[in-house]
């Protein structure tokens, strides 16, 4: 017998032409978690999607007028989801319902904010996308200055209210699971990374490694700045000090005189340290009026 006091559960995915990968996965969402809220965004399918609503009981189907992207998805599932509790999960086939449980359990049980399904090593990837997403997750872990196995997946259960708080800082493209985990990181919340197998997907990719890849970089650095300043200021002003002495060092020993270029460099590193400081105040700023 469920507890009326106990947090309910939505469980949201954000779907594109996925449709016979659905037919599998809800029936099995249903049995395993009758009491939650099943909510599939259809982000502009060109299926069968939109009719899985009669297909399967309880289902609430969000049907986009057109294709928002990943992340836009997932931003109207957040607004239209009535649970306190928000499981997210891919359409594909990817991700097996029987993890569902082991991530709310222990959201629940430690006191988590959010608990993200990490991949382990033999998940379904690509070479180049195995290489890339470690790469991420070595940057984000050094921006974020916690450890970060599994950057992008999409994956994770959630506070809804603190999700929903970051909404504005989410992309419409695939890179959501990137800001999310580097917010809650640097707000100083809770995360825990939960190990799961990883299938095949069902179905073709819609994510393009090359221009997305250059996004989730923009991303990483685009939060860092927001939310760390200095961790992006201070290697460069200080790499632009090093190279003014270091070419003051040479230029006076064998020209005996101090160059434009050195007093340029030199001056750089002054002003991005300056800019750095000033980056990090307005972040304090941000996050006292946050907390009021």
């Amino acid at each position: 017998m469920s507890n009326e006091n106990e947090p309910k559960v939505s469980i949201i995915i954000p779907a594109k032409n996925e449709a016979e990968s659905l037919r599998r996965l809800l029936p099995r969402l249903r049995e395993l978690h009758p009491g939650a809220e099943l909510l599939v965004v259809n982000d502009g399918s060109t299926d069968d999607t939109a009719g899985l609503a009669d297909e399967i009981p309880g289902l609430r189907l969000l049907n986009l007028p057109y294709n928002l992207g990943n992340g836009g998805a997932v931003k109207q599932g957040a607004r239209a989801a009535c649970g306190d509790v928000f499981v997210f999960m891919d359409a594909d086939g990817q991700h097996q319902p029987e993890d569902v449980g082991r991530l709310l359990r222990r959201f629940f049980d430690e006191d988590y904010d959010m608990v993200v399904g990490a991949r382990i090593k033999g998940s379904q990837a690509s070479m180049g996308r195995s290489v890339a997403n470690k790469l991420y997750n070595r940057l984000a872990s050094w921006m974020a200055g916690h450890s970060i196995p599994d950057l992008t997946s999409g994956f994770r259960v959630v506070d809804g209210n603190k999700f929903r708080s970051f909404l504005h800082l989410l992309p419409n493209g695939f890179s959501y699971p990137t800001t999310i985990t580097m917010s809650f990181f640097r707000c100083g919340y809770a995360v825990a990374y939960e190990p799961i197998k990883a299938g095949p997907r069902r179905g073709k990719s819609h994510i393009r490694p090359l221009r997305d890849g250059m996004r989730f970089l923009v991303i990483i650095f685009k939060i860092g700045s927001l939310y760390s300043p200095l961790k992006l200021f201070l290697p460069i002003s200080i790499a632009a000090f090093l190279s003014g002495m270091g070419l003051y060092a040479y230029t006076y020993l064998t020209q005996g005189r101090f160059t434009n270029m050195s007093a340029l460099l030199l001056s750089t590193s002054l002003l991005v340290f300056l800019i750095g400081l000033v980056s990090e105040q307005i972040t304090s700023l941000m996050f006292s009026r946050r907390e009021r």
